[in-house]
């Protein structure tokens, strides 16, 4: 059984947004209710890394506020995103029903 080739916080992203296009901001208050907290820098450079393993797609939309120009990242999943992510659920679920069978015990 080969090990995800994500890690348990970018499983929670792409579970996220398979859900559907959000704000990069809207989903870092998501994460918020899983008790992930991460400063501006890091959550931009853990979805940079998703994107770079082609799992997700960000875009930059501009809008006029008060006439200020306001740039937002947005994202989505991509079927690399999709593929990742149900190879990392179908690994976890195995390795419950191992457990579950008790082919594996706690340490």
């Amino acid at each position: 059984m080969a090990l995800p080739r994500m890690t348990h916080l970018q499983f929670l992203v792409v579970s996220e947004l398979l859900r559907g296009t959000v704000r990069g901001r809207d989903l870092r208050e998501r994460l918020t209710t899983f008790d992930v907290r991460q400063s501006s820098p890091a959550f931009y450079q853990m979805m940079a890394v998703l994107e770079d393993r082609g799992f997700v797609s960000g875009w930059y939309e501009q809008q006029v506020v008060d006439g200020q120009i306001i740039r937002e990242r947005h994202y989505k999943a991509l079927p690399g995103g999709r593929a990742a992510w149900k190879s990392c659920r179908d690994f976890y679920a195995r390795a419950i029903g191992l457990n579950r069978r008790g082919l594996a015990h706690d340490g």
